[in-house]
């Protein structure tokens, strides 16, 4: 679960950056986000891989073993499907949770 949140992080990091003259990319690492350097680079690189972002250039440390390079890292269109389809997942899931809450029975 923590995986999934680590990644609507980034994502929603770099959605917010759609808006920035100059975006603060210090913010997109490891230490940001509270995460081990490995784990990082492996979110990343799948992020990469899935089409979700873009502008990075992944390094074969060798083994699976991976670093990254930000050459200019953004959201790509997939990636805000995903942030828009998972937003929208969160307010039907409290919306069932509050429903279950006031409904006996349930």
């Amino acid at each position: 679960m923590a995986n999934f949140k680590l990644i609507y992080q980034i994502l929603t990091l770099l959605d917010k950056y759609l808006d920035d003259e100059e975006p603060d990319f210090s913010k997109l690492s490891a230490a940001h986000f509270k995460v081990s350097e490995k784990r990082f680079a492996h979110i990343m690189l799948m992020l990469y891989e899935a089409g979700y972002i873009d502008g990075i250039a992944p390094i074969h440390l060798g083994g699976n073993d991976y670093d990254f390079k930000l050459t200019s890292p953004r959201i790509t269109l997939r990636g805000l499907e995903y942030l828009e389809e998972n937003t929208m997942m969160k307010k039907a899931y409290r919306l069932l949770k509050g429903v279950k809450e006031i409904t006996p029975g349930l």
